[in-house]
């Protein structure tokens, strides 16, 4: 470890010991830590890298997040022994959770030779992270219900934080050239750091642009370092200023903040990601009992339509670097001609990849429905050299390395988490745990809608963030424990 990574190293348990100090005291501050810090991560730790801090250093600094939760999962547990009761009144959902986390653990300690997979010890460690971060997050959350202030404050602190993540991303698109990205510690924090072997321009991942007839475009990655990552906090953010609540007795502050965010998600280019908002808009007109959010759906589906079919004429261009076009031509050669300057057809080579990765990973599952362990879907597949079952999709992912009745307890515990978000909602009668329900019940409904071509759960701001809301949405205000919250 040289001078540099020993001083950033130092530098961070410091700061992390006083972080986690404070979380012991007031668990909540977690998620304040999660929803900015999540959002920062991986620019930070990409700038660490280009600052020369690598290894096992930056390995450690990076776990500050599963740290923080370790914390506060320790004091509510704490809590609970002390007053000897649950922090919660258990129910079907709660059971649910449980039984999927019961599920992925069998899983992980099943030898991986009798379920024909091929993960070693180190991915089958980070595939039961993966699965377990949101049921983690999710308890949290039905532990520590959010008192007045916090509902007061919440709205503000989702919707400038979107804000802020957007700004900088369009900021970026126009201002910050491709070269920058190449030379900073992007590249190697991914490809040497994670294991991540990309091919974008100057070796960046590839979606950092749009590719067509008619040139490259860049897409707004931001702090993420990921459109689509962006997209979805983007996405959840729209939907919380979208709900009638607390936020709404300032529209001054609220619209210009809404309109960056969703400037923002246009320019992701996430096409998943904007009909996922239009179906939490449908839900929350469910939730809401009123019809003006499904008319806004249709508004942002058309919104959508047109932007994202004149992206051509008004995105940022971009260009690939000499080293970069070899693997290009051979990679031409391989999928054919490029699009036709739009991204609107269903033709589209990207919209195509999704769903045959969907289609794959049906096959798998239903062929192998016993599964392959944990560790053999997804990138952490790709990051440890481990045959891919399955990709792209949430529950194909989930199905492959748990089995099909992984997969089906899965999507039953989320089913039934939005489900009594709605009924939540609908016969809340205070309007702070109503916009909280509505809010949460909208934005889980467009992430489980996306999850059907994305790994959702894959992103630890959506994994810890919004399954925390969700628990938080559900909580019961008359059995809490003595656990300070905000």
């Amino acid at each position: 470890m040289n001078g540099g990574s020993a001083a950033a190293l130092v530098v961070a348990l410091v700061l992390l010991a006083g972080l986690s100090a404070t979380v012991w005291r007031r668990p909540a501050v977690a998620l304040v830590a999660f929803v900015v810090g999540l959002a920062l991560h991986n620019l930070v730790m990409a700038l660490l890298y280009g600052a020369g801090v690598r290894g096992g250093a930056l390995e450690t600094i990076q776990a500050w997040k599963e740290i923080l939760l370790a914390v506060a999962l320790a004091r509510v547990a704490w809590g609970a022994l002390r007053a000897r009761r649950l922090p919660f009144r258990p129910g079907l959902v709660d059971a649910l959770a449980l039984g999927f986390a019961a599920i992925v653990v069998l899983y992980a300690v099943i030898p991986q030779s009798a379920l024909g997979g091929g993960a070693g010890a180190k991915a089958t460690l980070y595939g039961l992270r993966h699965d377990l971060l949101p049921v983690a997050a999710y308890l949290l959350g039905r532990s520590l219900p959010f008192g007045r202030r916090a509902l007061e404050r919440l709205p503000w602190l989702l919707v400038g934080a979107a804000a802020l993540v957007a700004a900088g991303g369009l900021i970026d698109q126009y201002a910050v050239p491709i070269e920058w990205w190449r030379d900073s510690g992007a590249v190697g924090w991914f490809r040497d750091q994670l294991g991540f072997v990309y091919h974008g321009p100057g070796e960046l991942p590839e979606n950092f642009a749009f590719n067509t007839d008619t040139g490259l475009y860049r897409r707004l990655v931001s702090s993420f370092l990921s459109p689509l990552a962006t997209a979805y906090m983007l996405a959840v953010a729209l939907l919380v200023a979208a709900t009638p609540g607390p936020a709404w007795r300032r529209p001054r502050v609220l619209v210009p903040l809404a309109v960056v965010a969703a400037a923002g998600l246009l320019f992701t280019l996430s096409r998943s990601t904007m009909l996922g908002v239009a179906v939490g808009l449908v839900v929350l007109a469910l939730a809401w009992r009123r019809p003006w959010p499904a008319l806004g759906a249709v508004a942002v589906v058309a919104v959508a339509y047109i932007f994202v079919g004149q992206f051509h004429q008004i995105g940022p261009r971009t260009h690939f670097f000499p080293a970069d076009l070899a693997w290009q031509e051979q990679n031409a050669k391989v999928k054919g001609a490029l699009p036709e300057g739009t991204a609107t057809s269903l033709s589209e080579p990207s919209l195509q990849s999704h769903w045959q990765a969907l289609r794959d990973g049906l096959e798998a599952v239903a062929r192998h429905p016993q599964g392959y362990g944990l560790g053999n879907a997804g990138s952490n597949a790709v990051r440890f050299d481990v045959p891919v079952q399955a990709g792209e999709s949430t529950y194909t992912e989930i199905g492959v390395e748990t089995g099909l009745v992984g997969m089906l307890a899965f999507i039953a515990w989320s089913l039934a988490l939005l489900g009594a978000l709605v009924a939540a909602a609908r016969r809340a009668t205070e309007a702070g745990g109503r916009w909280l329900t509505a809010a949460a019940a909208a934005a889980f409904a467009a992430v489980l809608a996306i999850a059907i071509q994305t790994d959702a759960i894959g992103v630890p701001w959506l994994a810890v963030v919004l399954w925390w809301l969700a628990g938080s949405a559900l909580a019961s205000r008359t059995a809490r424990l003595s656990v300070p919250t905000s």
